[in-house]
């Protein structure tokens, strides 16, 4: 439920923000940093797919040996799609129709592919531990507790890993994560533009919804290592 990677000695580290099937402007972005991939890393808060034209494929960017990626909600979707009313919610409501076009063999690739993705993941840097998780942290807890109930099993800390906003939302009082962890990067809740809460990163900055005619939306691509935060976008409104 946890996966957890040592610092890059040869090269740097960037995480990206909600991809929802937008890999060209993915590939695009990777392009603008020079991004290497015999020595740097790309770490994901999840939300590879739906929405956006490229979801199917996902599985091959998991596959890439310097590509590591946290399971979102909408991967969670395709995992739990075996219940009727729960596929339809998704697709219907959620972006999921590309998931019509899989045979049943290529479903079950996807649902398998989706499972193995942890929670969170941590990530050793130049300037400190980093967290990345999908949603949020809940409040009051360390980093190390929240870490440890996920690899527990805890339904209210899953739950909370893929689908909370109450920090972003304004909800309750959410002070900075404690414990080992310097900062936090999160994605789930579209914002215009990267948004900052004490030492909690979110760079969801709603890039599919280029497709519904937003036409300032972005995908977000943060170096966190070397460098200690340096963000990078692109349009999604634009050619990739």
């Amino acid at each position: 439920m946890v996966a957890r990677y040592g610092s890059n000695g040869a090269g740097r580290d960037f995480v990206v923000g909600d991809i929802h099937g937008m890999f060209a402007h993915l590939e695009a972005l990777m392009r603008a940093v020079s991004f290497r991939q015999d020595t740097d890393r790309l770490f994901s808060v999840g939300d590879l797919v739906d929405r956006g034209p490229d979801s199917r494929d996902a599985l091959e960017w998991l596959a890439y040996p310097w590509f590591h990626a946290c399971r979102g909600n909408h991967e969670q979707f395709a995992i739990d799609s075996d219940d009727p009313e729960q596929r339809e919610v998704w697709i219907r409501q959620n972006g999921g129709e590309w998931w019509l076009d899989l045979n049943d063999e290529q479903q079950d690739q996807f649902r398998r592919g989706f499972l193995h993705m942890p929670l969170a993941m941590e990530v050793e840097t130049a300037t400190g531990l980093v967290g990345i998780v999908h949603a949020d942290v809940p409040p009051m807890l360390t980093w190390e507790r929240f870490m440890s109930l996920l690899e527990a099993g805890n339904n209210d800390a899953t739950f909370y890993a893929m689908w909370s906003r109450n920090r972003i939302l304004g909800k309750m009082s959410t002070p900075a994560v404690q414990g080992c962890v310097d900062r936090v990067y999160c994605g789930h809740t579209p914002t215009r533009q990267t948004v900052t809460l004490d030492n909690v990163h979110y760079i969801d900055t709603g890039a599919v919804y280029s497709l519904e005619g937003y036409g300032d939306a972005c995908l977000t691509m943060v170096e966190i290592h070397p460098a200690r935060h340096r963000e990078h976008t692109i349009n999604t409104s634009e050619a990739a």
